[in-house]
């Protein structure tokens, strides 16, 4: 998939469609779902629904909304991927260590706002020149690892604000991901939540900012048995969650409450 300028991808977000229904007001319970690469359903029965960019196309997009379904871009803005179009963008005093969980992932310097800040607007723009409603900022809680960089949570903050003046000045709405302890700095700034394993890893209480407050919280929980899926969907939505139940494959498989 061919990358647009900066230029034509700011331009082609002026013209995209209006936002589907904003994540906000997405009520406690609603279906959504989070496929990262293939074999994608695009067909799933969600109200909001996260796709790589890579994986899919503007015309899947605008087949998404004309159903209804909100869409959210994946980006990750606390690591970078080799295999990403756009990586040897990336300045190598900015590039730190590997991602171990994650061959061909090194983590970012995020105290580098002047050298990484051009490259993630140019990643929203396209975004939203795609259509989507949304992003998902992966990786931003790089103080929280081993990454080669003396990254401390202000610094996510400072940097996660930026990111998220420009996604909203481009029509986009945009999500806090995981990095529970840094909820009170950044949920003033954000529209709504994607966590992992936030039930298993029993910090789902330090995010329950966004359900107080009409956000949505987009939670999955990885290879739960099926045996004990409905106890996680009663505590999902008295929490005032939306669950799904996925493998790390993050593939069009697994399944959700509901």
């Amino acid at each position: 998939m061919t990358r647009c300028s900066l230029a034509l991808c700011l331009l082609a977000a002026s013209l995209a469609a209006p936002l589907a229904a904003p994540l906000a007001a997405q009520q406690a319970g609603a279906p959504w779902d989070w496929q990262l690469q293939a074999p994608l359903d695009l067909a799933a029965p969600v109200a909001t629904i996260g796709l790589d960019p890579d994986e899919v196309t503007a015309a899947d997009i605008a087949a998404l909304h004309a159903r209804g379904v909100t869409t959210i871009c994946y980006v990750s803005i606390g690591t970078v991927e080799d295999w990403r179009s756009d990586a040897t963008d990336f300045a190598p005093q900015v590039i730190g260590r590997d991602y171990a969980a994650w061959p061909g992932e090194r983590f970012l310097d995020l105290r580098r706002a002047d050298l990484l800040v051009p490259l993630m607007q140019a990643r929203f723009a396209r975004c939203a020149a795609m259509g989507f409603d949304a992003v998902e900022p992966d990786n931003m809680d790089v103080h929280a690892n081993l990454s080669g960089f003396a990254v401390t949570g202000a610094d996510v903050v400072a940097y996660v604000r930026t990111l998220a003046d420009i996604a909203h000045g481009l029509g986009l709405q945009i999500g806090q991901k995981n990095a529970p302890d840094l909820t009170a700095d950044l949920a003033p700034y954000l529209d709504f939540i994607i966590t992992e394993n936030c039930l298993t890893d029993g910090w789902c209480d330090q995010i329950a900012i966004y359900a107080a407050t009409g956000r949505a919280i987009l939670a999955a929980e990885y290879d739960i048995a099926p045996d004990d899926q409905p106890a996680y969907c009663r505590a999902a939505l008295a929490g005032g969650m939306s669950m799904i139940f996925k493998s790390d494959d993050l593939d069009g498989s697994g399944s959700r409450c509901g």
